[in-house]
């Protein structure tokens, strides 16, 4: 059964790679790719960092903004890195704390987040007023 999941979930990316390589270069796509990673977890450290509350999906929304940005490569990354900490954040949830609804909403209000930076929206809408201007 794992085997089966594995391959399904590596089938999904490579397809998910190859649609978005489709106009660009790989040269090109595999940069924006990786700049657009950076930018996601650049946004992710500093969410750490400013550990403040009720700011999470700004930096979600800000983190998948910026990748966005990068170019096609830059969403294909975003995608697969917010669906990917999704997935496994449901999961430890699930395992952890059993079923909340509570969690489900944060986690439903983190992918609009997400999906609202990466379709070229203004992450500051998601800003805590205040939040400390370096970020």
């Amino acid at each position: 059964m794992r085997s089966s999941t594995m391959r399904l979930v590596t089938g999904i990316v490579l397809c998910s790679l190859v649609v978005g390589v489709s106009g660009e270069g790989w040269f090109s796509f595999f940069k924006e790719a990786i700049q657009g990673a950076g930018d996601l977890f650049k946004s992710y450290w500093d969410m750490r960092e400013a550990n403040y509350q009720r700011s999470d999906r700004y930096f979600y929304a800000r983190g998948n903004y910026e990748a966005a940005q990068r170019g096609p490569g830059g969403v294909w990354a975003a995608k697969v890195i917010s669906n990917a900490r999704g997935y496994l954040e449901d999961l430890f949830n699930r395992y952890y704390f059993g079923s909340s609804n509570h969690r489900l909403e944060d986690s439903q209000s983190n992918r609009k987040a997400e999906d609202w930076g990466r379709s070229g929206k203004n992450p500051d809408h998601f800003r805590p007023s205040d939040l400390p201007e370096k970020y």
